[in-house]
């Protein structure tokens, strides 16, 4: 099986512009590989969330939602790696491997089929991933979704409650 195919492109880059601020970790760094601490335990990771701080959101801002999305992913409509929404104004910051969630958030299942952080996996000797971990600044306290939604779901609903975004893509590959 070959996986040559086209570079997809930055999932942001498609949907209607929208103002920017800040998200910063300790864990993980824009543009550069992951640790395996944020790799799925498929390929021999520890499947934990990278820890993420954000700032400089509109103060407009009633609530957030992190994602994180494989655009590569051998798919046709890329991988959902983490959709969690309802996050409280007030959470500015989610520790590594976050357990349990701030109140009232909750996770959508991922593409794995788990309501919870999935972590990379390209496919053994697939060029580098890129993870695109984003903070969406939301006009709402809350999402009218709940934990069955699908993450496409989540994505529209967003597209009409996202005030700005913060985003970080670092990278995977597993050595074939």
């Amino acid at each position: 099986m070959s996986l040559d195919r086209a570079l997809a492109p930055d999932p942001y880059d498609l949907l209607p512009s929208v103002p920017s601020f800040t998200v910063t970790s300790a864990d993980v760094t824009d543009g550069q590989p992951l640790d395996e601490l944020y790799a799925h335990t498929s390929v021999g990771g520890k499947n934990l969330s990278p820890q993420l701080s954000w700032s400089g959101f509109p103060d407009e801002t009633r609530g957030f939602v992190v994602t994180c999305f494989d655009p590569d992913a051998p798919t046709g409509s890329g991988f959902w790696h983490w959709v969690l929404v309802n996050l409280p104004v007030t959470v500015t910051s989610l520790d590594r491997g976050v357990d349990p969630l701030p109140d009232g958030a909750f996770c959508v299942r991922n593409d794995y089929g788990e309501r919870a952080f999935g972590g990379s996996a390209p496919p053994p000797g697939d060029r580098p991933h890129r993870y695109v971990f984003a903070v969406h600044a939301i006009d709402v306290d809350r999402l009218e979704v709940t934990p069955d939604a699908t993450p496409a779901y989540v994505g529209f609903n967003l597209a009409f409650h996202t005030l700005a975004r913060a985003t970080l893509r670092p990278t995977f590959q597993v050595r074939g």
